[in-house]
């Protein structure tokens, strides 16, 4: 990891964030490791706005290709930054991190996932300052835009149907009740992850939902299977178990595991070991093997959280 993530048309702020994540998330990083996450950092504080909202793509000639927004890249944005706030060795980077937060945290967004990353930042931000108002509000405002599950026993998602990272919502509903002490909220998030964990397992193996998502009345497409589903479930899990201490939880981390390894509907392995880096997918014809920055990092924190057990 000793380069800003970048795609085929420049650098982009979803994959720095989920950079920053990895590198802050890491227990005792390496000092060329600590200062690639100060890049990182910067990197996002000059693609925030003044008023908050984030670019996204910058392009090689170094001008951004899009105006400032409250897209999933705000969120994730949001996310890493609030992580880095708190958990970054460096004072200074933890200075920079918490100042761009508070700012980007002023803002809302319509979307319930741009929402849910946002309020993973703000729940480690009130961790550290239970009195953050700004983060609190930001929990407030996540969970009213998520939503509470559904009285359908069959399908008590609060969406009509599964799209992409659906366990992201159920991990922002515990780490907004836990933040806010609202254990309704809590409940509502184990229980929607409880069914998620239960729907996408299939003959004890992870199936998370394809591309294409999936709903009620609707045939299940078994494939293309994204590694990002299987790291939002596992970031889930981890949420869980450190709230509960149930083992259920635990399982399921192992069960995102075992899909990168190769315990999956296609078995196959998602992990590269001669590169270390994750392949995009499974395909109906086997796994997408290109090795993008976003898969690549999905494949890492889902590691991340084994070696957290295990310390």
């Amino acid at each position: 990891m000793g380069a800003i993530p970048r795609r085929g048309c420049g650098y982009c702020v979803d994959d720095v964030a989920r950079a920053l994540l990895v590198i802050t998330r890491q227990p005792r990083p390496a000092p060329d490791v600590a200062a690639l996450g100060e890049r990182c950092v910067a990197f996002l504080t000059h693609a925030q706005g003044t008023d908050g909202g984030f670019h996204n793509r910058l392009g090689y000639d170094r001008r951004w290709e899009d105006a400032p927004g409250v897209g999933d890249w705000w969120g994730r944005a949001l996310w890493a930054l609030g992580t880095a706030a708190v958990h970054h060795p460096d004072s200074w980077v933890r200075d920079a991190a918490r100042e761009s937060f508070s700012l980007g945290a002023t803002r809302r967004s319509p979307a319930v996932r741009s929402m849910a990353f946002a309020a993973l930042g703000a729940a480690e931000m009130a961790g550290a300052d239970p009195g953050d108002i700004t983060a609190l509000a930001l929990l407030r405002a996540a969970a009213a835009t998520i939503g509470r599950p559904s009285p359908d026993a069959g399908w008590p998602w609060p969406e009509p149907r599964l799209t992409y990272a659906n366990a992201l919502l159920p991990d922002a509903l515990v780490a907004a009740g836990t933040a806010l002490g609202d254990d309704r909220l809590v409940d509502d998030g184990l229980h929607l992850l409880a069914w998620l964990l239960a729907t996408e397992t299939r003959d004890g193996h992870l199936s998370p939902t394809a591309v294409g998502g999936w709903g009620p009345g609707e045939d299940r497409a078994t494939f293309d299977q994204q590694p990002i589903e299987a790291a939002s479930l596992a970031d889930a899990c981890a949420r869980a178990l450190a709230c509960t201490g149930d083992a259920r939880w635990s399982a399921g981390i192992d069960l995102a595991v075992s899909w990168f390894e190769g315990d999956n509907d296609a078995a196959l392995a998602l992990l590269d070991p001669a590169t270390g880096g994750g392949y995009d997918g499974l395909t109906v014809s086997g796994r997408n093997t290109n090795q993008g920055a976003e898969s690549t990092l999905a494949l890492i924190a889902t590691m991340q959280l084994v070696q957290r057990r295990r310390s």
